[in-house]
């Protein structure tokens, strides 16, 4: 029986006391004596997780070959094997094994990331055994064995902590909390939420201040970390739109090949006396139809227009790990975004200042000195507004400012950085300032007193500072400092004034002062108990980011809806959100909410609400299963290992590069290298011109790879020989489609790309658009195909030169047709849609080199059964091209003016509303 058998549900260990945990473990602070040890070592299993069962190499590589679409592809190979065109079969089945390569180093996504999970646990831990402090490895741990922890330290167990001093824990890879969490010793109710439990430190976060000795209270697949690896083996990874849209155009095709193959191979047989027509030649007639129709070079062009995305994307910080993330981004209609450090800055600021004056806001950009600040009415404020809360939030500061490379950052607590910051606004050098005032004496900041004070002196004169959390300092304070002089204090109004920066999503500290103690002894909290003087309030702000700001609204205008989902407060969550523009500004959801929801509330509630605070793994997995329940393509941020099993899970798990954990990253199919959300409104811009230009080469392929088998089968259908040969249709095929259809990989993206609506991910490759499309392209392409080739025999041309003649009209007419399918609706003839693409004319340059030795060099002449043709044929081939390109362009014509119809209708109806 594994770990995970034996720990499989948490338990409540942080609403009993630390004694009660004690006696419920039957240990005590000596710790365990090594027989205990070794026999709970028996019974719980090693300290480590799970490994992830895998398959094995060479079963991943052989389910690389399991898609409808290579079963085409081989099925081309073996008919040009039939053909003995050898060389055409290696071709096609190197690219069979190209993409089983690429398929099989994509895959194995699961596996990394439950390694990397793993690779999380602390390697060693200080424990205390037998009444003595010794050094053990990490998954020798126990249930029961007291751990002692210091800054630095990585938390080797989940732990129930028994002695806690100014302990602080960076839980951000679990509960998505911007700032590191204050610990105590003190129980909590049963129903807390994760980043609530302070009296809990959890295996793989880190200590960054403090001490604190812990209990074992969870090891292995027990802990925190446990569950989510067992999550992320659980979830499964959904197929995306593409490859769903693809298996079914695979099976379309295939039926609709061989269906046509058979039917016209049975009309052949049935009228055996055609000139040209035995049996012999009517199967290899066949074979040539089944050739023509199979696009051979799609996977090609579908795999090289999602390298070309994945290429675009890097430019702009979106790395994709698996390419059908290129497209499926296209199709994103939800987007789920972690709030620090994605819509926010992940930069601590302070944005309001509460004084005896009013209010004043602050603005800046993150750290830098540099900033404005004006009262509420929009006037610039006096400096001395704010100086003395400044200078006073200054010297109770232990952080720095500085500048590298251009960047200001904030080096100690980013709470005391924007203290530090907003000082420098205010006019203050931290150096000159703290030299003035030199400290003398400090109480740290501790959780279980929530405030911190320091002593200075200066000319003989000691005074105190105080800054901590306002329901702490205010009922220590007699009066308020207003101007040089104090006021009796009003606590009812300063209350208020916390409570409407609260309401705005800030953190707020006060800052008070105190004259005294005396230098010589001490400082201790009676100094600072009572009589102190209110200097104000500041109000302290993750800021949402300017252009996060902007592609929210960009999103929105391309109907994409944008959901927040973070670990912070839903106070702060409303907040951020608001000023963002996501949800409504009124209705947010915690994770206690959730919890009460079954799946059918759940689903009718995620249509409703758009801002999540407070939330556990699980629940982000429940959310995003509940929005693609819904129909929604989900694309899901996160940079924790709490959000590793909704980013497998989301149609695209998007981690952050830069603060992210290795597990977030392996469990997604996008890593954005700026930890920026407007980098995913640009990357759903190229994911949508991705699926524009595979839609495009596919409007492109299937009606000339149609016409192709159209021709043969009309020959058949009217007794006619062969005006294209089953070899000359490959040539046509493979120099099309690596030349002409390939270039349209490279179109830009059409004008109003983000101005639509998410398309239909389940709508089939094959609409009825394309089938109408194919229907016209190819019939222009068989009447002209076939009129030149019975033209050139009837002006008594030879065979080889007729069919070589007709190759040509066929290429012509595709060239045609590539200049008109580059745009949807609008006129290929506009200037504006004439540049864009270099790759198109150079493409039709190389094809019409291409034809010409085709046509007149006499290898080519031997292989494929060609002939030199003259000036007239080329005429009628150019023709040929001509009606393709009016043809098409009237039909969109027509389009263009039906939407304008239908645009004009909807006008009128909104205006009559």
């Amino acid at each position: 029986m594994d770990s995970s058998d034996k720990q499989s549900e948490p338990e409540n260990w942080h609403g009993d006391s630390a004694q009660a945990c004690l006696e419920r473990l039957d240990t005590s602070k000596a710790g365990l004596d090594p027989d205990q040890a070794t026999e709970r070592l028996a019974q719980h299993g090693p300290n480590r997780l799970d490994p992830p069962r895998r398959r094995g190499p060479v079963m991943r590589f052989l389910l690389q070959f399991h898609n409808v679409l290579v079963y085409v592809l081989l099925s081309a190979a073996l008919m040009t094997a039939l053909l003995d065109m050898l060389v055409d079969t290696a071709v096609i089945i190197g690219v069979v094994i190209i993409n089983a390569i690429v398929g099989f180093l994509q895959e194995g996504k699961a596996e990394r990331a439950l390694e990397a999970v793993a690779n999380m646990l602390s390697p060693s831990a200080a424990v205390v055994r037998n009444g003595q402090r010794e050094t053990i490895a990490a998954e020798d741990l126990v249930p029961g064995d007291i751990v002692l922890m210091e800054a630095g330290d990585k938390v080797p167990a989940d732990l129930r902590l028994i002695d806690a001093t100014r302990l602080q824990i960076d839980e951000a890879m679990l509960t998505g909390e911007s700032v590191p969490a204050s610990k105590s010793v003190d129980a909590v109710a049963a129903d807390a939420l994760l980043g609530d439990r302070k009296c809990m430190a959890y295996s793989g976060t880190f200590v960054t201040g403090g001490q604190a000795t812990g209990l074992v209270v969870a090891t292995g697949m027990g802990t925190e970390l446990g569950r989510i690896n067992a999550m992320l083996t659980e979830v499964q990874t959904l197929v995306t739109p593409l490859t769903r849209q693809l298996d079914q155009f695979g099976r379309w095709l295939t039926v609709a090949i061989l269906t046509v193959a058979a039917a016209t191979f049975a009309f052949g047989a049935m009228t055996p006396d055609t000139p040209g027509h035995s049996l012999v030649e009517l199967f290899m007639a066949t074979v040539g139809l089944a050739v023509a129709a199979i696009p051979e070079g799609l996977p090609a062009i579908v795999t090289i227009t999602l390298a070309i995305g994945v290429q675009r994307m890097a430019k702009r910080n979106a790395i994709i790990r698996r390419l059908p993330a290129v497209e499926t981004l296209g199709a994103i209609s939800t987007i789920c975004s972690d709030k620090t450090g994605t819509l926010t800055r992940n930069e601590m600021m302070v944005q309001a200042v509460v004084t005896e004056r009013g209010l004043t806001n602050v603005s800046g950009v993150g750290y830098a000195p540099d900033g404005k600040l004006e009262r509420a009415d929009g006037s610039t404020a006096a400096k001395r507004d704010v100086e003395a809360l400044a200078r006073a939030a200054l010297l109770c500061s232990d952080a720095e400012i500085n500048e590298a490379d251009g960047i200001w950052r904030a080096e100690g607590d980013p709470t005391e950085g924007a203290l530090v910051t907003l000082a420098a606004r205010a006019g203050f050098n931290s150096t000159d300032i703290r030299s003035t005032y030199p400290r003398r004496g400090v109480i740290p900041f501790d959780p279980a007193y929530r405030y911190m004070a320091t002593r200075h002196d200066n000319d003989d004169a000691s005074f105190v500072v105080v800054k901590g959390a306002p329901e702490v300092v205010i009922p220590r304070c007699a009066s308020s400092r207003q101007g040089v002089s104090d006021v009796p204090i009003d606590a009812g109004r300063w209350n208020q004034a916390v409570e409407h920066l609260a309401a705005e999503g800030m953190r707020t500290l006060a800052i008070a002062t105190k004259q005294g103690p005396p230098v010589a002894r001490e400082l201790d909290h009676d100094d600072v108990a009572d009589q102190l003087v209110l200097l104000g309030i500041v109000g302290i702000i993750d800021p949402p980011r300017d252009e996060a700001i902007e592609a929210v609204e960009v999103c929105h205008s391309a109907g994409i809806r944008v959901k927040m989902i973070t670990g912070d407060h839903a106070l702060t969550a409303r907040a951020i959100a608001a000023q963002i523009g996501i949800g409504n500004g009124r209705d947010v959801l915690t994770g206690a909410d959730l919890d009460a929801m079954d799946d059918v509330a759940l689903q009718a509630a995620v249509g409703d609400v758009d801002v999540f605070a407070r939330t556990s793994p699980e629940q982000k997995l429940r959310l995003v299963t509940a929005l693609q329940a819904r129909g929604e393509l989900v694309a899901m941020t996160g940079d924790g290992v709490n959000d590793a099993p909704a980013l497998k899970r989301a149609d695209v798990g998007t981690a952050m590069g830069i603060k992210g954990t290795e597990v977030a990253k392996q469990s997604s199919e996008m890593v954005l290298a700026d930890d920026n959300f407007a980098s995913i409104a640009r990357a759903v811009k190229e994911g949508r011109t991705v699926y524009q230009n595979l839609r495009k080469s596919i409007q492109f392929i299937l009606p000339t790879n149609g016409a192709q088998a159209g021709v043969i089968v009309a020959a058949i259908l009217f007794g006619l020989m062969l005006p294209i040969t089953p070899v000359q249709i490959l040539w046509v095929n493979m120099v099309t489609a690596v030349t002409l259809a390939l270039t349209l990989a490279f179109e830009p993206p059409e004008r109003q790309i983000m101005r639509r609506p998410p398309r239909n991910a389940s709508a089939p490759i094959l609409d009825g658009f394309l089938l109408w499309r194919i229907a016209l392209v190819s019939s222009v392409l068989i009447v002209g195909t076939v009129g030149v080739f019975l033209w050139e025999l009837a002006r008594g041309e030879a065979l080889e030169a007729s069919r070589t003649a007709a190759v040509n009209a066929l290429v012509m007419g595709q060239i045609f047709y590539l200049l008109s399918v580059r745009h949807d609706l609008s006129a290929a003839w506009l200037k504006e849609n004439l540049g864009g693409n270099r790759w198109v004319y150079g493409s039709i340059g190389v094809v019409l080199v291409l034809q010409l030795t085709f046509t007149y060099w006499g290898p080519m002449n031997t292989l494929f059964g060609t002939a030199a043709t003259d000036s007239l044929a080329w005429a009628w081939a150019l023709m040929v091209g001509v009606l393709v390109f009016l043809a098409v362009e009237s039909e969109k014509a027509w389009r263009r003016r039906d939407a304008s119809r239908v645009a004009k209708v909807r006008t009128g109806a909104t205006s009559r509303h």
